[in-house]
């Protein structure tokens, strides 16, 4: 199986968690590999937990790490990585990654039905579980196929394309990927269609969100990963939409703030104490020479944090 993934931010997230030949460290969303096999590298003594939900790629993981004694491979979605981390004696630790985001192997192979760009069944599920996103189009009303495509899409345009799927499916059930893509593609103004970029795309990648719940899960696996980590211990996240990335600043701007007792109190009866310090402000982005040789990377951003 070719799981090809070019890890993004390779060095700036293996620099930033400042790994220790003897720690613990856990990948919470490991893919095709490259994160995990660096952070394995590095370490001597110490353990790696490489956690993932596509059996495509727990498959490859096990070969890719099958070389190196402290690494264990676990299925499962990261907001479930603290018993995951208590199972496989990766608790408490120095160090979680994630790299959310869908993999190059999933957008490139055609029968996964992530992308508008080649015709498939229409899928998108990561874990190969559960409701698809045929499943979703033929039977979410128009108003909930509109706010999935506003909230996770962000697409003005989303009560039109609701309408329009709901018109195309009265007449036969939407199967592939093109069928989708093409409706979307007609449903839209035609200035829209005029634009820079498949119309498609931000309704693409709403489905997705909406099938496997990543925004969800995300909110649990940040918290999560809080609490798996030691004091000191480090988060780091690459995030490549602009959902996750709010996210992700605002949850760890949470966990950074202490005293939320009003200004004008003479002393602090909240007792809020911080629970983490960023290590940089702002993003992370991806060098110059990255994206000339990795275009995918060109919206990614990294951002860290320490636990108090």
């Amino acid at each position: 199986m070719d799981f090809s993934h070019k890890p993004v931010l390779l060095r700036e997230a293996i620099e930033s968690l400042d790994i220790r030949p003897d720690g613990v460290y856990i990948d919470g969303t490991a893919g095709g590999g490259g994160h995990s096999r660096a952070i394995a590298e590095k370490l001597t003594t110490g353990r790696l937990l490489s956690i993932d939900q596509d059996p495509d790629a727990i498959e490859v993981l096990r070969e890719r790490l099958g070389a190196y004694p402290c690494a264990t491979v676990y299925r499962g979605n990261f907001a479930g990585m603290e018993e995951a981390a208590r199972d496989c004696g990766a608790f408490p630790a120095d160090g979680v990654l994630f790299d959310l985001g869908v993999s190059s192997y999933q957008f490139d192979n055609p029968e996964r039905g992530f992308s508008y760009q080649h015709d498939a069944p229409l899928d998108m599920r990561m874990s190969r579980e559960g409701a698809s996103a045929r499943d979703l189009v033929n039977t979410l009303s128009q108003r909930e196929l509109a706010e999935v495509i506003l909230r996770y899409g962000e697409d003005r345009n989303a009560r039109a394309i609701a309408q329009g799927i709901v018109r195309a499916r009265e007449k036969a059930p939407i199967e592939t990927t093109l069928q989708l893509a093409e409706i979307v593609k007609q449903s839209v103004p035609a200035k829209v269609r005029r634009q820079k970029g498949h119309p498609a795309r931000k309704t693409f990648q709403a489905l997705r969100i909406r099938v496997n719940g990543e925004m969800d899960r995300l909110s649990e696996g940040l918290d999560a990963a809080l609490r798996v980590l030691k004091p000191g211990g480090r988060l780091a996240v690459i995030s490549f939409q602009s959902l996750e990335d709010r996210m992700v600043k605002r949850r760890m701007a949470d966990w950074c703030q202490g005293c939320i007792c009003p200004p004008d109190f003479p002393v602090c009866v909240c007792g809020r104490k911080p629970r983490a310090k960023l290590l940089f402000r702002g993003g992370v982005p991806p060098s110059e020479e990255e994206i000339a040789a990795n275009p995918r990377s060109r919206s990614a951003r990294l951002r860290v944090c320490i636990k108090l």
